[in-house]
């Protein structure tokens, strides 16, 4: 099993902390987000490499970063060559690329490079393993707020994914679906399908609508939360909960 972590925004709305350095690389409590990320990656004895997908910008500082890393995973960055939020490639995108580039043939472990969450990505994979199929993972939320900041699931008793909305305006569940997912081989070429029928590459939360329509996936539902640092009050706030 492959992981590839999304890191390839540009992380406007957090300026100025982020005019030079990128999110996944801030620190929350005296770690970094991908530092926090990683030690739930590591837990994963399935997973024999990680790709950070990253752009031109800060291709260098995560390099920097995963040469003085000490995990038990074997990293890799790859730069997907966009230099502004005018070209980037959009996370669907990135995972083509990653794909592309890296030659990958295996099962597929997606995560976004900004979100922490409190569940262990083990029992996420052994959940995956069970109903041998793709999955996604999703949470329980009252907020009606942050359910129209995410995307939102409508499940079946047995977890089948009934249908999927990224940044609803009227979500239909209070389940929400946060960046972690689980693709099997034989899924990866539909991604490239989905972007050659001119469908949306950018959250990565669209690619679900669109596979539901094509075969049966699962969502894997954990407990505890999921803390997505999109802004500087949302940092903020996270910064306070992890010092605690």
């Amino acid at each position: 099993m492959k992981c590839i972590i999304l890191a390839a925004g540009y992380a406007t709305r957090l300026y100025p902390l982020t005019r030079y350095k990128a999110k996944p690389l801030l620190e929350v409590a005296g770690k970094s987000i991908l530092e926090r990320i990683m030690k739930k990656v590591d837990a994963v004895r399935e997973i024999d490499q990680v790709w950070i997908v990253t752009n031109n910008k800060f291709a260098e500082s995560f390099q920097d970063w995963s040469n003085h890393y000490t995990g038990a995973k074997p990293i890799k960055v790859i730069n997907d060559q966009t230099t502004s939020n005018e070209n980037r490639l959009g996370a669907i995108g990135d995972i083509q690329y990653v794909l592309e580039q890296a030659n990958i043939s295996d099962d597929v472990m997606v995560l976004a490079g900004d979100n922490l969450f409190d569940f262990q990505l083990k029992d996420f994979v052994s959940f995956c393993t069970e109903k041998g199929t793709d999955c996604i993972s999703c949470h329980a939320l009252e907020d009606l707020d942050e359910l129209q900041r995410t995307g939102v699931v409508e499940v079946a008793e047995d977890g089948k994914v009934l249908s999927f909305e990224e940044k609803p305006p009227k979500p239909k569940s209070q389940l929400a679906a946060p960046p972690i997912y689980l693709y099997r081989r034989e899924t990866l070429p539909l991604f490239a399908k989905y972007l050659q029928e001119g469908n949306n590459p950018d959250a990565p939360g669209h690619f679900v609508p669109w596979l539901i329509q094509q075969k049966d996936v699962y969502a894997y539902q954990f407990a505890g939360y999921r803390y997505d640092i999109g802004t500087l009050d949302s940092y903020e706030t996270v910064q306070k909960m992890f010092a605690e």
